[in-house]
């Protein structure tokens, strides 16, 4: 429903950066950043909370699955809240829910409040990215669509990176609570989307009158909503294969120390980082599919390196070129969903189709490790990611782009090819 009139709405110019462009990337980026900083501490203390809650590590694992689970129903409730009262200040509740959450969780008493609260958690964080794509995609430029929406996703390689330093410097120090607490940081940015970020054009023009008309919207496009829900879990099978039992598999596959492992972490998180970036850069000249699929192309080409690399450095250079293939691919997907979107549900459908993509890939690491026994862990992890990247490259060799969609007037871009 239009409740504007076009001469109110300017078109956002394809050329310049304005102050407000860059507050609203700044702020997208540090709300995805911050949040899967909040995730993956979780994952550098599995352990130190087994020990504290006297649990087994298992089940602090299940509560990495209770955030996992619960994270559509927040791209749910805080997309219709973003298509229904506006991106801004949708953030902004999202991002002082799961802080204090966050910081909740550093006061758990016992591991049933722990993984309830972790559960609550998977809600704000289901809930961030959604919002945070749909206002980042809608507020800047259109020539600089793909290399922001790398920048965007590189946040999630980001905020694994400052787990991991906090892991170093936080946790022998002030203990696994303090890991928790700082999570209240991210409160802050709300202030900071108040001051500096202002409300979607593009939501301004095409939001619902109702909660009724949004899921009417989302009904008439059940077929789009498939196919992104097809490609999301295709998308997470290919992440989570090759980053979670990566650290494990060159533990225990090629007998490297955990000190090392943890330097290898970082080290192809910044390849993933440049990757997002990059890959997000080329799809503005190449089109989107046709840069996933070259990121997809360098994913599999180094599949060799990166599980049966003969040394260190060959499997350190092998996992860097791989997160950059994989990441690359990632970094699209923000511009991408964004613009095969219906405009009046750009803050629902991403996220939601991004987090049940999660929830049925969910099984990804149980899948390689039952393989292991079969083939052993090399052949697991590498077979299982020929055969992810072959069906997820051919699902968005089918699909279709909207590159350059005006996000304002409608779609001014030829759609190509056909889902």
């Amino acid at each position: 429903m239009n409740t504007h009139s076009p001469s109110k709405i300017e078109a956002t110019p394809d050329l310049f950066f304005s102050g407000s462009h860059w507050h609203t990337v700044l702020a997208c980026f540090l709300g995805w950043t911050l949040d899967a900083f909040d995730f993956f501490v979780v994952v550098f203390l599995v352990g130190t909370l087994a020990e504290s809650f006297q649990v087994s590590k298992a089940d602090i694992v299940l509560t990495l699955t209770a955030t996992l689970a619960t994270r559509p129903a927040g791209a749910f409730v805080f997309g219709l809240l973003a298509d229904r009262y506006g991106r801004r200040r949708s953030l902004m509740a999202n991002v002082i829910f799961y802080s204090l959450i966050e910081v909740l969780c550093g006061f758990a008493p016992s591991f049933t409040v722990f993984i309830i609260l972790r559960a609550l958690y998977g809600l704000g964080m289901g809930g961030e990215w959604g919002i945070g794509a749909s206002l980042a995609m809608e507020s800047v430029p259109r020539r600089w669509r793909g290399i922001l929406s790398g920048v965007l996703q590189s946040g999630y390689s980001v905020g694994y990176l400052l787990a991991a330093v906090a892991a170093r410097i936080i946790l022998p120090v002030w203990g696994w609570r303090a890991m928790f607490w700082i999570g209240a940081s991210p409160a802050l940015l709300a202030l900071y989307i108040r001051a500096g970020v202002p409300e979607s054009k593009a939501w301004l023009r095409h939001r619902e009158a109702s909660v009724r008309a949004i899921l009417q919207t989302v009904g008439r496009n059940w077929k789009a909503f498939c196919y992104l829900v097809l490609m999301m879990t295709m998308m997470m099978f290919l992440s989570h294969g090759t980053q979670d039992l990566y650290p494990d598999f060159l533990k225990t596959a090629h007998n490297i120390s955990a000190s090392t492992v943890s330097d290898i972490a970082v080290f192809y998180n910044i390849g993933a980082i440049i990757g997002a970036i990059v890959f997000g850069h080329l799809s503005e000249r190449f089109g989107r599919r046709r840069a996933m699929l070259g990121a997809f192309g360098l994913a599999f080409v180094v599949i060799p390196f990166w599980a049966f690399g003969g040394s260190i450095g060959v499997l350190a250079a092998g996992a860097f070129l791989m997160q950059m293939g994989v990441q690359g691919a990632w970094g699209i997907i923000p511009a991408h969903l964004s613009e095969l979107s219906p405009d009046s549900v750009r803050g629902l459908l991403p996220g939601l189709s991004y987090h049940l993509g999660i929830l049925i890939a969910s099984p990804t690491n149980t899948i390689e490790y039952a393989l292991r026994d079969h083939v052993g862990y090399a052949w697991a992890m590498a077979g299982f990611e020929i055969a992810v990247i072959l069906i997820g490259g051919t699902v968005i060799a089918l699909g279709r782009e909207q590159k350059g969609k005006d996000f304002l007037k409608g779609s001014t871009a030829a759609i190509r090819g056909a889902p």
